[in-house]
């Protein structure tokens, strides 16, 4: 192996024909050729950089590209993207990829930062790459690998998962079940294949042909189809883990005077695209990402109601993560077009017919024959295996980048374990355990490891995001780690992607500078330290807030909340003396627990100087 910066090496290789070398470098900069030779062949790479690599995962908001979704834009996008010529920032997408055993290899490549290759890449880790470089002064490379909607667990191999006993037996079954997983891929692989992954965002979903239209007929036999009830995301029913084109079907009977009239067809949020038919006629599509949460409200022409019976069928195409037609109930149903008054209407909840018609991994659809519901035949090894499955995820899309030489790694996940107690309650230990993990197999000792923290954002009531960042919180304690906090840039608390983007990659570039580079520069929010009780006030010390810390209010409220024994919780009065908070309620005359920004939707209101927010606490060990 020999590079132009002058140095050169040899090494043997293994029986299985591996081979790794290390080459010393010289100080960062580029372009370089890279030559390897082995005999009398010789293989070039050119335009080599050497530099700072860095890592980028997560879930959707790290995927969440720098032109944005529509409907979900990134703050300032089209100025961004027509300023992004940095070629010394070099970018890797790790294409999607699930596997039940650690995989060599993946897809993707190296390209220049400009501003086509910028648009379609993290916006996350550009702002964070873009500021390190404009720091540093030396090229920067980005390594990005995230899939939206993914729990923890997927990121976490079977190797370090399985420590843990509420998922050792999973682990088990996954080597137990290799050969049915072998079994369902290679049935999955035989069936015709629609590509769309080199199809630009903006048409990827459009007129999708599955050759499965006849579904769309009144007239088409169902009667063999399964049933679900909807509203309900489809991983949470009878499909489970799924991406793909699922058909819906429905038959409902209207009253006689609104034969002959226009009529509103309301379908709730469908996670993430749809082609909707009233007796076999399209009567409206949504086939771009990011509606998700939009409901779906389409006209119905008078000429289509013809009589008392209409079929209603629905193609949902989703993606990654959840799946169907999923939101209340009670909005799902169909009424006349005029006039506002929907209480005569005719509810859609309930029964549906159903059937996948296409199976979606790695960039392609493959298609199912509906005649034949071939679905109902595709093998079942008895585990789920796909994105939300444990070490799946891992085994595709992070085993393949070891050992390459990285800087450390930015971490932006958590949303999709706010949902259950198991997930939430559990987040710390596997969190904690992920990052062991990933910094045991580069085998480069404890690399920086820095992480975003949550957004608010209107979760639900069965949600406890504060639980995911409180948990993030106690991560800290985790050696070279850091946490950008995010209580104050959620924005709209119905956006669960927040816009501003680039103050996500400041905050963490903040963290990379400081620690990492040895940067003169306030990194970090306020950090609660502990709690003192003095003559029926809490007094709260941080870390970070030497200068002294600032408070707000947000629709008069501090978002502090105070208890006594009783572990009944009241909106407190607070009060900053200099570095320390005072916290109190005339309620409350023995304070025995303080909690900030401990809900969903509580927006960040405490912060230093330097203008960086508090992260979500507790005082408390009493769970939620």
């Amino acid at each position: 192996v020999l590079g132009t910066w002058g140095s050169e090496a040899e090494t043997t290789t293994g029986d299985d024909g591996l081979w790794s070398v290390k080459i010393k470098t010289l100080q960062a900069g580029g372009p370089y050729d890279l030559k390897i030779v082995a005999g009398d062949s010789v293989v070039m790479f050119s335009n080599v950089m050497l530099g700072e690599v860095w890592l980028c995962s997560g879930q959707s908001n790290m995927e969440m590209p720098l032109e944005g979704w529509p409907g979900n834009p990134i703050k300032n996008s089209a100025e961004e993207i027509k300023n992004a010529d940095y070629p010394d920032i070099r970018l890797f997408t790790v294409a999607r990829k699930v596997s039940d055993e650690p995989d060599f290899n993946c897809k993707g490549s190296w390209s220049e930062c400009n501003p086509t290759t910028a648009a379609t890449f993290s916006a996350t880790a550009y702002f964070f790459g873009r500021r390190l470089y404009k720091e540093l002064k030396v090229p920067i490379g980005l390594i990005h690998s995230s899939w939206g909607g993914t729990r923890i667990q997927p990121w976490i191999s079977g190797k370090f998962l399985e420590q843990l006993p509420d998922y050792k037996s999973y682990v088990d079954s996954v080597v137990k079940m290799r050969g049915e997983i072998r079994k369902l891929y290679a049935w999955i692989y035989n069936h015709p294949v629609v590509d769309v992954s080199k199809k630009k965002e903006a048409v990827r979903w459009k007129d999708l042909e599955f050759g499965d239209e006849e579904c769309a007929k009144t007239d088409f036999d169902d009667s063999k189809w399964e049933s679900m009830k909807l509203p309900t995301l489809w991983e949470n029913a009878e499909i489970g883990t799924f991406d793909g084109a699922v058909w819906f079907r429905k038959k409902v009977e209207i009253p006689a005077s609104w034969v002959g009239k226009d009529l509103k067809l309301n379908l709730g949020p469908i996670d993430d695209m749809d082609r909707s038919y009233v007796n076999g006629t399209l009567v409206g599509a949504t086939e771009v990402t990011g509606y998700y949460a939009t409901p779906r409200i389409y006209k119905v022409p008078k000429k289509l109601v013809k009589g008392t019976t209409l079929t209603i069928a629905v193609r949902v195409v989703d993606n990654q993560g959840g799946g169907g037609l999923w939101g209340n109930g009670v909005k799902m149903m169909i009424h006349p077009a005029e006039g506002a008054d929907t209480s005569q209407s005719v509810s859609l909840a309930g029964d549906w017919k159903f059937l996948p018609s296409a199976e979606y991994m790695d960039g392609k659809f493959y298609i199912y024959n509906v005649k034949d519901r071939e679905f109902n035949s595709r093998p079942k090894p008895g585990i789920e295996v796909g994105p939300d499955s444990p070490t799946m995820i891992f085994n595709g899309m992070i085993a393949p980048l070891e050992p390459y030489g990285i800087k450390g790694a930015i971490w932006y996940q958590g949303e999709s374990n706010s949902n259950t107690p198991k997930d939430y309650n559990n987040y710390h230990t596997l969190f904690t355990l992920m990052i062991k993990n990933w910094r045991s197999d580069w085998n480069e000792g404890d690399f920086p490891f820095y992480y975003v923290q949550i957004a608010p954002f209107n979760y639900g009531e069965t949600s406890h995001s504060q639980m995911v960042r409180y948990a993030q919180f106690q991560t800290l304690s985790v050696p070279n780690t850091g946490m950008a906090v995010t209580l104050d840039i959620g924005g709209d608390l119905n956006i669960i992607h927040p816009p501003n983007k680039q103050e996500v990659g400041r905050r963490l570039a903040l963290w990379a500078l400081a620690k990492s580079y040895g940067k003169d520069v306030k990194y970090s929010g306020p950090l609660y330290e502990k709690m003192i009780v003095e003559n029926g006030k809490a007094i709260i010390s941080f870390k970070y807030a030497d200068d002294g810390l600032v408070l707000k209010k947000i629709g008069g409220k501090t978002n502090f909340q105070i208890a006594g024994a009783d572990k009944k919780f009241v909106d407190a009065e607070v009060k900053v003396d200099g570095d320390k908070l005072i916290v109190y309620s005339d309620t409350v005359k023995d304070p025995a627990a303080v909690r900030y920004a401990w809900s969903n939707t509580a927006e960040g209101t405490l912060f230093n100087k330097e203008g960086l927010p508090a992260s979500t606490f507790k005082t408390d060990d009493w769970g939620e």
